[in-house]
């Protein structure tokens, strides 16, 4: 959507008449009912000046096409600044300016060894000041190349006609170091290779940079063009998904039961928009049933089908896996994020702007949107629902591990009936992962005293699962494993205090006797597969909704075993553990609804760290009781032998 339109005569006459800023405010309000903070009309105050001061240039055409703060459709994303006009060869040419009023920037503190463990997501991040504070951000190239990508994935126009983006960066306050610069690190040389950097001293480069591409005027048709594009995925952007499945093809082949749901959600999710009525299907699956697998070659077919469909999850750790498993081949040098968003990405969305919503593990959708200090919002579930044709929720009930974790079966069906949507449900029943092993997730469920089954022990079920009585044998043989295929990886219970993450503090997060490792490393998005993170710990949040050939799992204090129970303790829990907000203060005060719902919220959290490994689970427990009486219900075996001391034996003496 565009806010303030013009030609560059009338832009310059708004900024020297002091106009600019109070005519952008009113597009805003009215076009997009956006209120404007003082600081945002401050920034275009600044940052128009010097856009005056690079378009007053004779030679960049009087009559070329000025956008300002255009709203890329479905997203809160706004381009600060586009001018357009013709090449010499008449070619439409939209020049895409990322503003930046930064005077300062700082490299991430460690990039280093981020870069190193492979982490995917952290190459494009730098740090400035922002607000009142120094935050993480991504570097402006890589955002102006965002916008482009973004844009021409999704707008026909830009496709069919075509319309040739060119982007880059303006930091005009920025004075450029001549040595060791944040802002021009090896790293980030793609980036600004896709879309140039200009500072303070590069007012002249960028007029060039302009009149390379603008050589006449286009009297704002090719921003007409843009503004009426149709809203479709690209042939190109489907054509790099489809190669994605292929090179992956073991990991998301579909199997029996797999197959049937897709086919039913896929012909749910076409005939939305043949009738255009509101539909939601609700797909039921525990750990390893193939909820994602489904999900992600839905997200592909409708894609390829010209939908605009979108995969969603609450926890940020199975998306930005993904799509650092798309950057893996064709879609390096794309941004994707249109078809990966966070679960309070709906807020502003209107009715059935999206063709299908994917929601993946949609037990942890929230009620209300936690935007930094702000909550925003009514209901994440009515807001999907509302945005979508076709809204599909993939859910286990059993892994809800939060006490924020809000999605249930009821309460979809509630605002879809609310919203006029009909209902369809199926269930994905049989397990791929835990080595196809029903009778492993049934044990555990009894072990933990989750559920009463009738797997008391795991004699004649084949998987991996042993018990360990030193913290290194774990890490040893969980290290060999990755060896195999780098997908075995280490997790924990939050009760170790995150402590590695601040600047310059201990670099121990997890001591037990003789042995220390650090929770993953701070920014690395995707623990799951960088390379360096074997070395490092991971927990639920960077776990949940994948999966690994093999994990060892670390059980802390929080889960013990006493007078034959396994019992809960959630005094022993990291006081920075944010899963039992909300909980903790009533519980300490003995309201029993809020001690059920942690003693729930625990047992599940290790059932989902035990369900990770698709091949073995290896666990290490710092209460001996419950490592003895986990390695004892795997074959059953006493605890100990009679008139021997309940301690007398290790776990591994039990085997």
């Amino acid at each position: 959507m565009l806010v303030y339109t013009g030609d560059k005569e009338e832009f310059l006459d708004d900024v020297l008449s002091g106009k600019i800023e109070t005519r952008i405010e009113s597009q805003l309000k009215s076009r997009m009912n956006k209120r404007v903070a003082q600081n945002e009309k401050r920034s275009w105050l600044n940052s128009m000046q010097f856009m005056y001061m690079i378009l007053s240039d004779s030679e960049i055409p009087s009559d070329s096409g000025v956008a300002i703060e255009f709203n890329i459709p479905q997203t809160n994303k706004r381009v600060d600044f586009i001018l357009s006009g013709f090449d010499g060869n008449a070619r439409n040419q939209a020049v895409i300016i990322e503003l930046k009023q930064w005077s300062e920037v700082n490299r991430i503190p460690n990039m280093d060894a981020l870069l190193e463990a492979g982490s995917v997501g952290m190459d494009h991040m730098v740090e400035t000041f922002l607000g009142k504070g120094l935050h993480t951000t991504v570097h402006p190239s890589y955002q102006a190349w965002s916008y482009k990508t973004l844009i021409g994935d999704y707008n026909a126009n830009v496709q069919d006609k075509p319309i040739d983006l060119v982007p880059c960066s303006y930091l005009h306050n920025y004075v450029r170091k001549e040595v060791d610069d944040p802002l021009f690190l090896p790293h980030f040389s793609q980036f600004i290779e896709e879309a140039p950097v200009f500072c303070r001293q590069d007012a002249d480069k960028l007029r060039s940079f302009i009149k390379k591409f603008i050589k006449h005027g286009d009297k704002k048709q090719t921003l007409v063009c843009i503004e009426n594009g149709i809203i479709r995925p690209s042939k190109s952007l489907q054509d790099c998904l489809s190669s994605m499945l292929a090179h992956n093809k073991r990991e998301f082949t579909l199997i029996d039961e797999q197959e049937v749901v897709y086919q039913k959600v896929l012909t749910t999710a076409m005939q939305c928009t043949l009738d255009k009525k509101k539909r939601v299907f609700i797909v039921k699956g525990g750990p390893g049933t193939g909820k994602t697998v489904v999900a992600i070659n839905l997200l592909v077919q409708l894609t390829n089908s010209g939908q605009l469909a979108t995969y969603v999850t609450k926890n940020s750790a199975p998306r930005n896996v993904f799509e650092a498993k798309l950057k893996q081949g064709k879609m390096k040098n794309r941004n994707i994020s249109n078809l990966f968003r966070t679960s309070g990405a709906f807020i502003e969305a209107e009715k059935d702007d999206f063709g299908t919503i994917l929601v993946d593990e949609a037990h942890r959708l929230n009620k209300r949107t936690q935007l930094g200090p702000m909550v925003k919002g009514e209901d994440q579930i009515k807001e999907i629902i509302n945005a979508a044709r076709c809204s599909v929720f993939f859910i286990d009930e059993a892994q809800k591990v939060t006490a924020q974790d809000y999605g249930s079966i009821d309460t979809i069906k509630g605002w879809a009936k609310k919203l006029g949507a009909v209902v369809y449900e199926d269930e994905l029943m049989s397990q791929f992962r835990c080595n196809g092993s029903d009778g492993y997730l049934a044990w555990l469920d009894n072990t933990l005293g989750i559920r009463d089954t009738a797997n008391y022990t795991l004699d004649g079920i084949e998987y991996d699962f042993q018990v360990f009585d030193d913290p290194n044998e774990l890490r040893h043989i969980v290290t060999e494993k990755n060896e195999i295929d780098g997908k075995a990886r280490l997790l924990a219970g939050y009760c170790w205090e995150w402590v590695s993450k601040k600047p310059n503090g201990p670099q121990t997060d997890i001591t037990l006797g003789d042995f220390s490792m650090k929770w993953n490393l701070s920014g690395d998005k995707t623990f799951a597969i960088s390379e360096g993170s074997i070395d490092q710990v991971g927990c639920i949040h960077t776990s949940q909704g994948l999966e690994f050939s093999y994990v060892g799992v670390i059980i802390g204090d929080d889960l013990r075993y006493e007078d034959g129970n396994v019992v809960t303790d959630f005094t022993k829990r990291a006081t920075s553990d944010k899963s039992l907000h909300g909980l903790l203060g009533p519980a300490k005060k003995h309201d029993s609804e809020a001690q059920k719902e942690i003693d729930r919220i625990i047992r599940n959290t290790y059932r989902t760290l035990m369900t990770r490994g698709m091949k073995g689970c290896y666990v290490y427990c710092t209460d001996r009781a419950l490592g003895e009486y986990l390695a004892s219900s795997i074959k059953n075996t006493p605890l100990y032998d009679e008139g021997e001391d309940a301690m007398g034996d290790t776990a591994a003496d039990l085997f």
